[in-house]
């Protein structure tokens, strides 16, 4: 589903990411691990597109999108949950929602119910303006957004940043989900010990913009394993 190969990437001159190589299949769900400022967020935007590349190659379902800009990945099948989630604020949660309907053009397949169903307060609250809702709510409402146009490849950023414990777990919860029944692949990037081990299937770990160690299933179950790629 998407191949990553010797990716380098910069801010100015600034050298961030060194030669990323990250792989993942078809119907996975892929972390990648590390603490703040080893380049997760900066290989997520490259991985996006909002971020050229200075060298390497990424392969999205068999087609090279280096070159392409985000607009053009998204529209391919990439949804994409930023970091600090970017809802609308003066839009309800419907039109928030309705903005999703532009990923994945190749599918007239929108996912409404399906979103609805997964989370139960973005229709009871479709009239609600999004900016006044609490940030684990809104964390919700980007992630359903992502998913109405039902992409092949959904990437987060870090989805439990700002999120109280319970909204985490309903979060790790229904990701599976959505993986499971709906055959969504997942990328994400996170730093929160839960998400890691009861999210990821397998693991990449990042260190001064490099992919440093590979967890497997079971490293993922050790906490030490994991921990001592976290900031905690």
């Amino acid at each position: 589903m998407l191949e990553i190969t010797n990716v380098h990437a910069s801010y100015s001159k600034t050298p961030i990411l060194r030669g990323i190589d990250v792989s993942v299949e078809t119907g996975e769900i892929v972390g990648i691990m590390g603490k703040n400022g080893v380049g997760k967020t900066t290989l997520v935007k490259t991985v996006m597109g909002l971020l050229e590349a200075d060298e390497g190659r990424i392969v999205f379902d068999g087609e090279d999108v280096t070159d392409e800009p985000a607009d053009v990945r998204a529209r391919h099948g990439m949804g994409y949950i930023p970091q600090g989630r970017d809802v609308f604020p003066e839009l309800t949660v419907e039109e928030n929602l309705r903005m999703g309907e532009t990923i994945n053009d190749g599918t007239d397949d929108l996912q409404y119910d399906a979103v609805y169903d997964y989370f139960p307060i973005l229709e009871e609250r479709r009239d609600q303006e999004a900016g006044t809702m609490s940030g684990g709510q809104q964390q919700l409402l980007a992630i359903g957004r992502a998913l109405i146009g039902n992409p092949e490849l959904l990437v987060l950023d870090e989805p439990s940043e700002g999120v109280q414990p319970s909204i985490v777990q309903d979060i790790t919860r229904d990701l599976r989900r959505v993986n499971e029944e709906l055959g969504t692949t997942i990328l994400f990037v996170e730093q929160n010990l839960h998400v890691v081990q009861r999210l990821g299937e397998r693991c990449y770990a990042i260190d001064k913009g490099a992919i440093v160690d590979e967890l497997g299933p079971e490293r993922l179950e050790s906490r030490d394993a994991v921990t001592e790629y976290l900031a905690v």
